[in-house]
């Protein structure tokens, strides 16, 4: 029960990585506020998660909506706000020269802009209650460059700057912030679109030759939003079964 009595927002939290942090969080003693665009979606998924999760419905792009959002939490909860987990987000594949300009702006209206609405917004609450904790969902895309990941990366980039750039400005106000960069990771949406040449490409790249899961991200968020992570601010941390510490593997490198 290591998040006994905190109150946390998790964005896109209807389903995938987000409502595995969500579980997780609940099932460690918090009430959590689950947010997504489609509100029917992400009531039935806080429903089936027990009378501690509460779904509501927020487009993170739009400023109107987020500052709705927070307002109908700090109301339910007198003003407390614990731990916000950015989350919400959307991945795109497109080569750089081709890249369309409105998946560019999309992307990094959701992504970035989403990420640093919601943390400022986090913020002034935190202050006035005493502090919490911020955790930016970022990803190896936004440390290492990959093909048709121009706009993805760059986005995730900005987060993990942007997490540091938080954390230094608002470490006075008993207020953390870290980020999670996720490597592959089985959810449904990968079991999906991943081809098997991807999965084959990605096992011979990463030293413990498999996805990651959900609950495995889920628990590296859970730890920085902890009282574990006290002294542990403006960070980015890869889960990632050690691509991002892999140079060229040969099949010897793996036995």
């Amino acid at each position: 029960m290591r998040l006994d009595g905190k109150i946390a927002v998790v964005t896109g939290g209807a389903r995938g990585i987000g409502e595995g942090i969500g579980k997780l969080m609940l099932r460690e003693g918090a009430e959590v506020y689950l947010v997504d665009l489609q509100k029917e979606t992400v009531e039935a998924t806080a429903a089936a998660l027990g009378e501690k999760a509460h779904g509501l419905a927020a487009d993170v792009s739009d400023s109107a909506s987020i500052e709705k959002m927070f307002s109908e939490v700090l109301g339910a909860t007198g003003g407390r706000l614990d731990i916000l987990v950015n989350c919400a987000g959307i991945g795109t594949q497109s080569a750089f020269i081709d890249t369309p300009l409105d998946l560019w702006k999309k992307a990094m209206a959701i992504n970035l802009t989403g990420t640093f609405l919601c943390s400022q917004l986090a913020a002034r609450a935190m202050a006035e209650s005493g502090g919490g904790s911020i955790v930016n969902i970022a990803s190896i895309s936004g440390s290492r460059a990959g093909t048709g990941r121009t706009v993805y990366g760059t986005t995730k980039a900005g987060i993990i700057h942007l997490t540091k750039q938080m954390a230094i400005e608002l470490a006075a106000r008993g207020i953390r912030a870290n980020a999670v960069s996720p490597g592959p990771v089985d959810t449904e949406l990968t079991k999906q679109v991943h081809t098997q040449y991807q999965r084959e490409r990605y096992y011979a790249q990463i030293p413990q030759e498999r996805y990651g899961t959900i609950e495995e991200i889920a628990h590296a968020v859970l730890f920085l939003a902890s009282e574990e992570a006290s002294y542990i601010t403006g960070h980015n941390i890869n889960v990632d079964g050690g691509f991002m510490a892999a140079g060229l593997l040969t099949p010897e490198d793996q036995q």
